[in-house]
């Protein structure tokens, strides 16, 4: 499995493709895609991964370490979302998780994928989530990492301490802010080196990129398209096998937000990771790779997972 892990490169992996939405019309996305699992390999559904939306996120910085683990077990793709990455930036139509999944399943007809497993982290999940209840038929199962949208916190305050960090960000762009903010992203704080924040840094300040964060930002905000990013309120119409993964010390989304979407959603489970906070793929990164495929390995194809009886598969 290691030589699997190191056989990817972030080059060799990437491609590009136009697509059109109706929101954004034609624009380029980049993505990246690995399979390592060689003849005679299981029957699968490709798995494609959403990144979360803080400064200087993409596909590669949340996914890259992780996609020869998870190619060793199903075709992958990872997927810079609008506004994000190599990704055009366009403005944001709407509330950004719509906006977001439309681009995403013009992706997925472009190259051909009639259903595919989703994982989203934060950003990312909120977006996973939105895809499922908007095209149900093109998902089999869903992995949510301390998603947003669907996060509904009981007991801590808004915004956390994540998301004001992500706010000071955004208002004095620099290394120390930025710094700050990874910093409540994990628990163990040697993960922070100057290398990531130059990445990172790097990435978050490039042309259009602030431009594309605040236009994000703003979907969230503005009460004309706010209410459609509150996912939990729509929990109890996702159908789909979930599994709600959390870091149990997420300064992000925390912990309690976690407690209505499983109460909500008929087909969810809840892995909690410990010492661990909202970069669980990174953090917990082997146990993070084997919780979910054993779960994704479950699958059984339905074709119309939102007809399904809540005995049956999906």
């Amino acid at each position: 499995m290691g030589a699997a892990r190191s056989a990817f490169g972030k080059e060799e992996t990437r491609a590009q493709v136009q697509v059109k939405t109706e929101a954004a019309g034609e624009i380029t996305l980049n993505y990246y895609e690995a399979d390592a699992r060689g003849e005679g390999a299981a029957d699968r559904l490709p798995l494609l991964m959403l990144h979360g939306g803080g400064p200087g996120a993409s596909a590669w910085s949340n996914f890259g370490p992780a996609l020869g683990g998870f190619a060793a077990e199903f075709r992958t793709f990872l997927v810079d979302q609008p506004g994000f990455g190599a990704s055009d930036k366009p403005p944001v139509v709407g509330n950004y998780y719509r906006f977001s999944a439309d681009a995403v399943v013009a992706l997925m007809d472009r190259l051909g994928l009639e259903q595919v497993h989703l994982l989203g982290n934060s950003l990312g999940g909120g977006t996973a989530m939105r895809l499922a209840l908007s095209y149900p038929e093109r998902v089999g199962r869903l992995i949510l990492m301390g998603p947003g949208g669907l996060s509904l916190n009981l007991f801590h305050a808004d915004p956390t301490e994540g998301v004001q960090r992500l706010m000071d960000f955004s208002a004095d762009p620099t290394r120390e802010t930025l710094r700050a903010f990874i910093s409540t992203m994990v628990v163990d704080q040697s993960l922070v080196t100057d290398a990531l924040v130059e990445e990172r840094f790097a990435d978050a300040t490039a042309p259009g990129a602030q431009d594309a964060m605040r236009s994000m930002g703003m979907s969230f905000f503005d009460p004309a398209t706010a209410e459609d990013g509150m996912l939990w309120r729509e929990a109890h119409r996702l159908r789909h096998h979930t599994l709600l993964t959390w870091g149990r010390e997420d300064r992000v989304n925390p912990l309690d937000g976690a407690m209505a979407a499983l109460k909500l959603i008929p087909k969810a489970q809840l892995h909690v990771f410990p010492r661990c906070g909202h970069w669980a793929q990174i953090e917990a990164a082997e146990e993070f790779r084997e919780t979910a495929v054993v779960f994704l390995g479950r699958h059984g194809r339905a074709r119309h997972p939102e007809r399904t009886t809540s005995g049956g598969k999906s």
